[in-house]
């Protein structure tokens, strides 16, 4: 049979040259590199495919999809890690097997087409990386790849028409991520086989350059060489097995929001160097960082061949080559280090990583990913929104556990309540409290430190006998279940003869809650915010719509702005803001 089929195909002469080359000097481990490479690119091939087969390229499509690979289909998060970390490893490989090429002076006559095709080859395995980024379309993909086309614009000519071509349009959007795919996983992979195939063809024809002085006899590629090449090939298997499995597939990030500025967005570690370099040419200098100077350095590397014909020349060129390597370590170096003493960069890292976390916990939900995409799901949660908007609006006066919302300490001075846990019982009774309520956690900073309010409570409240002070305590779980909070929902229903006798008690002549304040029935005699609903939603939102409406403070308020009345905020950022300060958002029920 298998002389049947080498009749027909003649692959018995086609095995011999593959497995019987000669190599000069015997198989060396060195020679590794480019059949770890090859290897390395099938596995992107292979994982790339089943990858396309789960992927959907839009903008509304691209973040859920790969979130499904990542988190629901079977082996996904396995299938998805094993072509980012080959991807990963596949630029330390090329490095190596640049630097052998220059060391044993592979790239000398008549080798020179061939080294260009190899320099092609790894400016093509970078771009294959770069387009890859953003297809995940998450905030770190987004923004990074926005930074990186950005550098387009300051080509002389033809910079912004070629921006406009490559992002699809005038700005980033659902054209530049399908442009980017087709780069990706069409022209990109297409040109890639192609000049493997002439690399490997050259690289047959002038066979392998052996390092200098050759000291052992000439041997077949088979199967010593073999062997070596297996064995690196699995090593770099395993490599990338191990940060599979210890990172659970690869990171994805939350869903791309051009409406949310991404503070930490840097290119991958292999482009950092470049991202460092442009720091020092600000302004109208920012063409020599991003195109003169490396154009310049391309260009002489290009023409090593031809340096190389003379030893100085040999030596020049593996200077430059040292140089290249450890200019481009050191500004990752500085790059990192920067970014690990940027105050805002951690903030920003930290924020993304909890966003990330967020939007995973939300697209499990019930309700799952809405139609209008995955980013809808951060726009629209009290958690995530929450913070940013009290820090925005409301950190100028108040605080929240003594910052500004969102873990940042405020430098004015504080000059309202600080509202974490406003509504709850422990907050109230902060507020009924003789040594508290003038205090800056309460009316400390405000018109009412000397008014009814603050006096009622350090000098009657201060004399209370242990009997009212028990009296005291169901007002305070009275009211306090006004706000229907999900945190005491237990506590509210166990106690619940303890708060409709508390309902009773805030009317009487004791507690005095009604000489002020309506609570359970209108009255048009009060001065004070009413305790009817006291800090339920409704009750919430409408006192930040307009703290001056008669049913709060009316002309007894003090500073605070209508923002819903002035058109500050509109009806659902005010509502992110309650939810968020009463605790309302959506969690997974825990299991038993």
């Amino acid at each position: 049979m298998f002389g049947w089929l080498d009749h027909r195909t003649g692959y018995k002469k086609l095995l011999h040259e593959v497995l019987f080359e000669n190599i000069p000097g015997g198989s060396r481990w060195r020679y590794v590199w480019g059949s770890t490479l090859t290897f390395g690119l099938v596995i992107q091939f292979i994982t790339g495919i089943f990858l396309w087969m789960a992927y959907s390229p839009s903008s509304q499509t691209a973040w859920e999809s790969v979130y499904y690979i990542q988190e629901e289909m079977a082996g996904g998060w396995f299938l998805r890690g094993l072509h980012h970390w080959t991807a990963q490893v596949m630029t330390v490989l090329l490095i190596l097997h640049l630097m052998q090429v220059v060391i044993d002076g592979a790239y000398k006559a008549p080798r020179e087409v061939n080294f260009w095709f190899g320099m092609i080859l790894l400016q093509l395995i970078l771009a294959l990386s770069l387009t890859g980024y953003l297809l995940p379309w998450d905030q770190k993909g987004y923004w990074a790849t926005k930074v990186a086309t950005s550098i387009l614009a300051i080509v002389p000519f033809v910079g912004e028409d070629l921006q406009k071509l490559v992002i699809g349009g005038p700005d980033y959007g659902h054209h530049t991520l399908t442009r980017f795919f087709a780069l990706h996983a069409g022209v990109l992979p297409g040109l890639t086989v192609a000049l493997i195939v002439g690399h490997i063809y050259l690289f047959r024809r002038h066979g392998i350059t052996p390092k200098e002085p050759v000291k052992k006899p000439d041997a077949a590629f088979w199967p010593d060489q073999v062997f070596k090449d297996a064995v690196a090939c699995m090593a770099v298997l395993a490599t990338v097995l191990f940060f599979v499995i210890r990172h659970h597939g690869a990171e994805l990030a939350a869903p791309a929001d051009p409406s949310e500025p991404f503070s930490a967005a840097r290119p991958d570690w292999y482009f950092l160097f470049l991202f460092q370099l442009l720091k020092y040419f600000p302004g109208t200098t920012e063409i020599w960082g991003a195109i003169i100077i490396p154009g310049l350095v391309m260009t002489v590397v290009m023409l090593m061949p031809f340096l190389g014909k003379w030893q100085l020349g040999h030596r020049f060129n593996l200077g430059l080559l040292y140089s290249i390597l450890a200019g481009s370590g050191l500004l990752t170096y500085l790059a990192l280090k920067e970014d690990n003493k940027n105050p805002m960069y951690v903030a920003a890292v930290k924020e993304a990583e909890q966003n990330a976390a967020r939007v995973k916990v939300l697209a499990k939900a019930p309700a799952g990913i809405p139609l209008t995409g995955a980013a809808a799901l951060l726009r629209d949660d009290p958690l995530t929104q929450g913070p940013k908007l009290f820090s925005k609006n409301c950190a100028s006066c108040h605080r929240f556990g003594g910052h500004d919302g969102t873990g940042v300490e405020v430098k004015d001075a504080q000059t309202a309540a600080d509202l974490q846990g406003f509504g709850s019982r422990a907050w109230l009774a902060g507020l009924l409290n003789p040594d508290k309520v003038d205090s800056i956690h309460y009316f400390g900073g405000t018109k009412f430190k000397a008014g009814k309010m603050a006096k009622f409570v350090k000098n009657t409240v201060h004399e209370f006998t242990p009997e009212q002070k028990g009296q005291l305590v169901k007002v305070i779980k009275a009211v306090s279940a006004e706000a229907q909070l999900l945190s005491q929902k237990a506590l509210d229903t166990n106690d619940a003869a303890d708060i409709d006798e508390g309902r009773k008690l805030a009317t009487g002549e004791t507690m005095r809650c009604t000489e002020c304040h309506a609570f359970r029935k209108a009255d048009d005699t009060a001065i004070a915010p009413d305790l009817t609903g006291w800090a339920s939603r409704a009750w919430l939102t409408d006192f930040i719509h307009n703290p001056k409406h008669e049913r709060f403070y009316g002309k007894r308020n003090d500073r605070m702005p209508a923002f819903g009345e002035d058109q500050v905020l509109d009806a659902k950022q005010i509502g992110l803001i309650a939810d968020w300060l009463r605790g309302d958002w959506y969690e997974p029920a825990k299991a038993k």
